[in-house]
């Protein structure tokens, strides 16, 4: 039985939250209390989980295609349209890219994964930011990478994302600090999702190799951090980067 972490009256929005981290962290504000609108941009799988899901809470679903601002806007209206406020958002969605090295990769990757990993958290921030604000109160979680902060070799387009994906919500932190407003990354160690997919057996063997417990993080151990960094237990605490890679980071 997981720790209560109370969300009770929280309005969250989550991108890619149809599944993988993203539905972990759906089923974890769900039991904490939260109505979740699930921005997704496969609506029938997104549709699927809210269905799964619909007894554990308010869930409702909203097809977004995060990279592009506009269709940010229209999902940001849809949920307040639903919801009345957005109090939580969490910027989870994401590609892991090609496994290349630096020389060989194709700039149309390159600029394919900076725009899903890091480009459409921006999108997000900038369309709910102005609310949180006029409310005084907000909490915002980014999902970044242990990749963000040490660079995965074969993975430039990936580590750099993620990387911005950290200076992107310092900058948010001291911007928004004189309100109620938290903004904090998460940096995981890799879990097993979709996204190993997208990966060479050869780099998921690499990472897996630079974890001192000698695992992949679970996406429950993901979501429960993510619960706490939405809650208003966390105060204070804004523009850090709370770890979850198993001993691997550094710093």
């Amino acid at each position: 039985m997981p720790n209560k972490i109370d969300l009770s009256g929280r309005f969250a929005a989550v991108t890619g939250g149809a599944q993988g981290i993203g539905r972990a962290i759906v089923e974890r504000f769900l039991d904490s209390g939260a109505s979740v609108a699930i921005w997704d941009r496969d609506a029938a799988l997104a549709q699927k989980t809210a269905k799964e899901l619909e007894k554990r809470g308010k869930v409702i679903i909203v097809a977004v295609d995060v990279t592009s601002f506009k269709d940010v806007e229209k999902a940001r209206d849809e949920t307040l349209k639903a919801f009345g406020r957005i109090d939580i958002l969490v910027n989870n969605a994401g590609v892991a890219g090609q496994n290349i090295n630096t020389w060989d990769y194709p700039i149309e990757e390159w600029k394919r994964v900076l725009t899903i990993n890091l480009d459409s958290q921006f999108y997000c921030c900038k369309a709910v930011v102005p609310g949180m604000m006029a409310q005084g109160y907000g909490r915002i979680v980014n999902i970044a990478s242990i990749a963000g902060k040490e660079g995965n070799p074969n993975a430039v387009a990936y580590s750099a994302s993620k990387a911005g994906v950290i200076s992107l919500t310092k900058s948010l932190a001291k911007e928004t600090a004189g309100k109620d407003i938290a903004v904090n990354a998460i940096t995981p160690a890799a879990a097993k999702t979709a996204i190993f997919d997208q990966m060479t057996q050869q780099h998921i063997d690499y990472m897996l190799s630079k974890i001192p417990r000698n695992r992949f993080v679970e996406v429950n151990e993901i979501a429960a951090l993510a619960a706490f960094c939405a809650s208003a237990d966390c105060s204070f605490t804004t523009g850090a980067v709370f770890d979850i890679s198993g001993g691997r980071a550094t710093y």
